[in-house]
Formats: C-alpha cells, sequence, structure tokens
C-alpha cells in the first residue's frame, strides 16, 4: 500500500533503530481497516461496566503481542544461532503475533462465547465457529484486498508456504488450520523449528505471549498487581532437546530450573479468572448485552460483498460485512428509533442506568451441573410454601469451566526446564522437588445464579431456594462459597 510516515514519527523510530528491515513491513499489516477495527473492540467486554480502568482495546493488544513474538524470536536467535532462525521466520512470528485477534466481534470473548452460540445454533461441533477461525479469514481478506503479497514477497517470504505457516502459528501447532483434528504432516516449518509454535499460541502448555501481553496490560487496567515477570522468562528462554519419551525426540522451548515464575505465570492467569473476566457483575452485565444482541440481530443489517446484506450473526461468514461490525453496535441499538429495536434498546437503557440482574449466588462444584437442572430445581422442585412463583425464565444459570489453562492437567507437567550445568537438555521438575503446597485438582465450576426480578420478595425466595437447592446437592463446603449479592 502507499504507506506515507510522517517526518517526525520517521526521525523518532530512526533514532531507536526502529525504521529497519521489519517496521514498515509490519505497518503494512496494521495500516488497513481490517486491523485498525480492533481500536473499537474492548479487550474485557464487559467488564468495562465494572472496572472503568478496563478501556483498552484489541489493537494495543495486538500491537504488543507483535512485539513480543518478535522479541522471544530475536532472543533465540542471539543466544542460539545453531537454531537456523531467519528473518524470515521471525517475519511470521510477528506477523502472526500482530494478526491473531483480527477475528474478534463486538466486546471480544462475548461475541463468540455467547452471542454467536445463541444466535447460529447451527454451527456445533465441526462446524463451531471461533474467533482463531475468523482471524485467519480476515487475514487473507486483509492481505488480499491491501495487495500485500508483493509486500510480502519484496520481503523475502515464499509464498504460500510462509503464509500457512503464519497460519498455523495463530491456530496452535502442528494442526491444519481448517481442519484441529488432523495432525500436520508437511506444515510451514520443518520439525527442527516445532518451537516456534510454541511462541504466539502455546497449545503445549498456554505459556505463550498472548498471554504475556494480556497479563501484563490487563492487570495494569484492572488495579490487579501481574507477578508475572515475561522478561525474566525471555532472559532464560532456551531451546532444548527433551527427554525421549514416547515420542520421538523434539525440541522444545524451556526455562530455568528456577520454577517460581512459572508458577507465577499460572497463578496469575487463575486470579484474572477469579477476579475480573468471571466476575458476577462483569457476567451479568455481557449476558445481558447478548440477551439485547440476539433480539437486535434480524434488525441490524451490514453490507457485505457484491453489495449483500448480512445480519450481525451471519457476517462472520463474509470478511467485508465482518470488518464493519465492532463494539459501535451498542450505540447502533441504543441511537436507534426503530419499534424493532424497542426491546433490545431497553436492555442497554438498563445497563447504563445499573438495572442489572441480580445474583442470587455462585459456588464451585467438581463436576459440570446442567444449567436447566439448576433452573427447574429452584423454581419448582425446591418451591415451597412461598407466595412468589418462580419459573426458569426468570433465572439466569452461568456454568463456567475454571482451571489453570490445560483443562484437568497439571499444566507443570507439561514444562521443561534446564540446569545451568547442562543447557541444551531438558527434564520435567517432579511435584516433591517444588512444594507440599501445590493444588491436587486443577479444575473446578463456576455456577452463577441470576434473577430477572429484582424485588426484594422475589430475590428473597431465589436466595433461599438456591441455599436449599446446594445442600440437596450434598457438595462439600458448597455454602462457604455462596457469595453475598446485593
Amino acid at each position: 500500500p502507499n504507506l506515507k510516515l510522517d517526518s517526525n514519527i520517521k526521525s523518532f523510530l530512526t533514532m531507536f533503530g526502529l525504521l529497519e528491515y521489519i517496521f514498515y513491513f509490519l505497518f503494512c499489516f496494521s495500516y488497513t481497516p481490517q486491523f485498525q477495527r480492533l481500536r473499537n473492540i474492548k479487550q474485557l467486554g464487559g467488564a468495562y461496566y465494572v472496572f472503568p480502568g478496563a478501556s483498552h482495546n484489541r489493537f494495543e493488544h495486538s500491537i504488543g503481542v507483535g512485539y513480543l513474538a518478535g522479541k522471544l524470536a530475536k532472543s533465540l536467535q542471539n543466544k542460539q544461532p545453531g537454531l537456523n532462525i531467519t528473518k524470515r521466520d521471525i517475519l511470521c512470528v510477528q506477523i502472526a503475533g500482530l494478526c491473531h485477534d483480527l477475528g474478534h466481534g463486538p466486546f471480544s470473548h462475548l461475541f463468540d462465547k455467547k452471542f454467536i452460540p445463541k444466535a447460529r445454533p447451527d454451527l456445533k461441533e465441526d462446524k463451531k465457529w471461533t474467533h482463531e477461525k475468523a482471524s485467519l479469514d480476515m487475514l487473507n481478506h486483509l492481505i488480499t484486498v491491501n495487495n500485500l503479497k508483493p509486500v510480502m514477497k519484496g520481503y523475502r517470504l515464499e509464498l504460500p508456504v510462509d503464509l500457512f505457516f503464519i497460519e498455523e502459528l495463530i491456530i496452535g501447532k502442528r494442526t491444519y488450520p481448517h481442519d484441529p483434528k488432523k495432525q500436520l504432516e508437511h506444515g510451514g516449518r520443518k520439525p527442527e523449528k516445532y518451537f516456534l509454535y510454541e511462541i504466539v499460541s502455546n497449545k503445549r502448555n498456554s505459556i505463550d505471549v498472548d498471554k504475556w501481553d494480556y497479563f501484563a496490560r490487563d492487570c495494569h487496567h484492572l488495579g490487579i498487581k501481574n507477578n508475572f515477570d515475561h522478561d525474566r522468562f525471555i532472559k532464560f528462554a532456551r531451546v532444548c532437546e527433551v527427554d525421549k519419551e514416547k515420542d520421538a525426540e523434539e525440541k522444545l522451548i524451556c526455562t530455568r530450573d528456577k520454577v517460581g515464575n512459572v508458577y507465577d505465570f499460572f497463578q496469575t492467569r487463575n486470579c484474572l479468572h477469579r477476579r475480573a473476566y468471571k466476575h458476577k457483575v462483569s457476567n451479568i452485565v455481557e449476558t445481558m448485552i447478548t440477551e439485547a444482541f440476539v433480539l437486535a440481530d434480524q434488525h441490524l443489517q451490514f453490507k457485505g460483498s457484491d453489495g449483500k446484506m448480512f445480519t450481525m450473526s451471519t457476517a462472520i461468514e463474509d470478511m467485508v460485512a465482518y470488518t464493519k461490525l465492532t463494539d459501535n453496535v451498542f450505540e447502533q441499538i441504543l441511537v436507534s428509533t426503530l419499534e424493532e429495536l424497542a426491546l433490545a434498546r431497553a436492555i442497554l437503557e438498563n445497563i447504563l442506568n445499573r438495572r442489572l440482574y441480580k445474583c442470587v449466588g455462585q459456588f464451585y462444584t467438581k463436576k459440570k451441573i446442567n444449567d436447566t437442572e439448576v433452573c427447574v430445581c429452584v423454581c419448582v422442585c425446591l418451591a415451597g410454601d412461598e407466595d412468589i412463583n418462580l419459573t426458569p425464565n426468570d433465572l439466569i444459570v452461568n456454568v463456567t469451566k475454571m482451571n489453570y489453562g490445560m483443562g484437568k492437567k497439571n499444566p507443570i507437567d507439561h514444562v521443561r526446564f534446564y540446569r545451568k550445568s547442562a543447557p541444551n537438555r531438558a527434564f520435567k521438575i517432579p511435584r516433591g522437588q517444588v512444594s507440599t503446597l501445590i493444588p491436587g485438582h486443577f479444575q473446578e465450576w463456576l455456577i452463577q445464579v441470576y434473577c430477572k426480578r429484582t424485588d426484594k420478595e422475589s430475590l428473597g425466595t431465589a436466595r433461599e431456594r438456591f441455599e436449599r437447592w446446594c445442600n440437596a446437592q450434598v457438595i462439600i463446603y458448597c455454602l462457604q462459597f455462596i457469595a453475598p449479592c446485593g
């Protein structure tokens, strides 16, 4: 593209050595409508209505991930020349970091985790839509409409192999981007460079630059302390050969046998989920926004390819239309005078006036519980002699999986370390050598129950029945997790 930089920007960048080789190339990707739309998508979605500092967007996060991806790749290149990490490799890793979130919709995870499942129940199992898949579609759309292939070739990227490699980096290690179940045989890089797949989206142990950036950025804006030091991790990161086990020997990114910083990584993730991402008020705000979006879906139109019109839920099939989908949809509904949007508009006005559905209670359990089961039990099975009649439509139940990033597994079991005396050989650290205080259970389910009726009598009845239901489930220590909600 015909990109012109202000002379002051050029002087500043040249002074810091940034206007060399890579910078202009990455600018070609970031200064496009497809990337700039990320300025209008909140990183933490509905959490902004609870944490006023959480005003940051996907735009700055994506730039940060691109920067950290390059920093880690260059660090490995400098420390271990024998890895043969090339400028091509670094460019691909940086583009992947920069573009990994191109597919996010309005209010980030609200769109793909809450809105799409309700608005598009046809997209299940193998047809399931994710923002990662959308990122690949948007990336290819961005490259095509901005004519970036000649630019990529000018920087000595080899197409289509390097573009496929970038897609693999975004989607995760060694799987086909459009067929996650199929193992990769001949991908963007050969086995000796498989460690590069751990930089942007690490499917082995989830330690990647995407999380490094959002830990630092989210903690800063939320006012929560970030105990993980990504600069320290980069300093001690090395590519080592893992011990032979069931699989063939391969090279992985490892860190020094000082496990404290690695544990801080997983503890920080857990802390952010508990204190912010799954905050009871953030969750109900997002649930109410989702309700409004579902009601408005068929009444908002976005022009796509060849002038064809799409709704919010079908715009995911056309990147021209999807480019126009940002958090501004909230304002579109709010200022609209269409009668068909009256109900959706009322819900959003309730959010702005803090007339939210009320939390009845929440607790943690080791097994998943069906949300319908909770509704029926609280409304029907446990009904007493009260005059208040609750129906399942009066309640909202959110069932959320909570873990350390690896499901039921201990993520540390998938991290490899090296000793100062043997920096090229990786090994596992047994739990007994770390601490006896390490948890033995790594996954649980958070059950949050809300009541749409906010009068005192209805809330009192709902809370009483909810506690009864907890007792009936004989969930160990259930009552200590019942959260007082106002």
